[in-house]
């Protein structure tokens, strides 16, 4: 098939790339690189450095299939910069759709957020007919996509959302500002793991393979089976107690670790339920101490450390801020060479 990933450069991104062009598929990768270059050339891969606010139909002649990646990507982001978010999360990908529809697109796969089930009462599994409570800017710009986008599918174009739960792994474009990957690094550093009490919350989480596995798996279904429709992407297995979570990771990183608990009993929690993707034939293969495992390799052999770019939200207000410095330095288009 001929891919159009829109994100393709972000942390799923950049391992989803890699599984799709391992399946000889051809991708075409619209990304604005805000992280860098993380994509290894490859002759079926094309790179289109591009604002997904502002995309023309030429994009997509002869697309096979969209997956819109494209995303402000976590909650502290997402309230930083809200205008942004609600253009890009919702507005762009809503109107990726269209144009992917209006120009004979026959697929197209929105990975959305288990996080617009916000928080649930206790005891209570969500699954996709459970109400969503979406708390956050983040959120509700994930499910204002939802509901714009589902009603553009028909019998010629193929609509499946995924709610992603929590992703978590090593990723060429690294974030530690994901739980698992955040407790991993703390653990190796500090030799403590912070953890606010009691530590009975629940939080479903999904390995970045698996998740780029769940979008490539929908690519290959019968559209009968998820045309207009929407499955938690995650598993049983992956959905965890955060002090369990906790101790499985700090197990992993040593003996040595300690848990510190902090703060009043956090009461947001929430539980959901994977089996309708299991049901369909999808799930995962990995689990948080795979995820912490991978990641303290990278750390312990140099390959990986925590920088400003590795956390979200820093880096775009980094970026931010050099833009305006530059701004208000610039002459004429330039600075100490005169063009």
């Amino acid at each position: 098939m001929k891919i159009l990933v829109t994100g393709g450069s972000g942390y799923i991104g950049s391992i989803l790339i890699q599984k799709l062009l391992a399946a000889e598929h051809e991708v075409h990768v619209v990304d604005r690189f805000f992280f860098g270059e993380t994509l290894e050339d490859n002759p079926r891969l094309k790179k289109i450095r591009a604002d997904c606010r502002n995309l023309g139909s030429d994009l997509f002649s002869g697309i096979d299939a969209v997956i819109d990646l494209v995303a402000i990507s976590n909650d502290p982001s997402g309230e930083t910069f809200e205008t942004a978010t609600y253009q890009i999360n919702h507005q762009s990908r809503a109107n990726t759709a269209k144009l992917a529809k209006e120009n004979g697109v026959k697929r197209y796969i929105l990975p959305s957020s288990c996080s617009i089930y916000g928080f649930q009462k206790e005891g209570l599994i969500a699954d996709e007919n459970s109400a969503t409570n979406p708390l956050t800017t983040y959120a509700k710009a994930n499910e204002m996509a939802e509901q714009s986008i589902i009603p553009l599918a028909d019998k010629d174009f193929c609509v499946t959302v995924l709610r992603q739960a929590t992703v978590y792994g090593y990723s060429p474009r690294m974030r530690f500002d994901l739980a698992i990957n955040g407790m991993t690094y703390g653990a190796w550093k500090e030799r403590k793991l912070p953890l606010m009490r009691d530590g009975k919350q629940w939080r479903p989480m999904i390995h970045v393979k698996d998740t780029s596995d769940a979008m490539i798996f929908m690519l290959e279904q019968d559209p009968v089976d998820i045309n207009g429709e929407i499955f938690n992407s995650g598993s049983e297995a992956n959905c965890y107690q955060i002090g369990n979570l906790a101790e499985k990771i700090a197990k992993v990183v040593g003996e040595d670790v300690e848990i510190e608990w902090y703060g009043d009993t956090d009461i947001r929690s929430y539980n959901v339920s994977f089996k309708k993707i299991k049901d369909l034939g999808f799930d995962a293969q990995y689990t948080a101490e795979d995820g912490a495992l991978e990641i303290l390799d990278k750390l312990e052999s140099g390959q990986l450390d925590k920088t400003i770019k590795t956390i979200t939200l820093d880096w775009y207000v980094e970026l931010t801020e050099w833009h305006k410095k530059i701004k208000d330095l610039e002459l004429n288009n330039s600075m100490i060479n005169i063009q």
